[in-house]
């Protein structure tokens, strides 16, 4: 009985010899898992505040553009100033109103993400569009 008792006590120390450094290994793995998740998460909040501040910068300079007596410079004159306030998500942003009718008025801003990952390059391209503001008579 005493023998069989030194035998698993010698393979049980044994098994846990052979396990050492095991956890490091994991754990290591794991980590990288875990932070490429975080990276992307922020990388896709990034992406998406991007969108929202190209798209409100667009729906400003619309907001200009069509007022009574004003034209397209002004729109895109208002979204570009929008941009220079609170567009440093945006790199690189261009504002056009190219597709701009005399009864309609259409701001397009384009420009490109801020990425954690270098050679990463993500574009945005958004536009609003509404009609001029204009006197009719009955």
């Amino acid at each position: 009985m005493r023998t069989r008792l030194r035998r698993y006590r010698r393979r049980a120390c044994a098994r846990r010899r052979d396990d050492r450094g095991f956890a490091s290994v994991e754990f290591a793995v794991l980590a990288l898992v875990v932070l490429g998740l975080v990276f992307t998460t922020i990388q896709v909040g990034l992406y998406f505040h991007a969108r929202k501040v190209a798209q409100s910068a667009a729906r400003h300079g619309v907001e200009a553009g069509r007022a009574f007596g004003s034209g397209e410079g002004d729109g895109v004159a208002e979204a570009q100033d929008f941009l220079a306030r609170f567009g440093g998500s945006v790199r690189g942003a261009s504002v056009s109103s190219a597709g701009s009718t005399a009864e309609e008025v259409r701001i397009t801003v384009r420009g490109s993400v801020a990425t954690l990952v270098p050679g990463l390059e993500l574009h945005v391209t958004q536009y609003a569009d509404a009609p001029v503001e204009r006197w009719t008579t009955p």
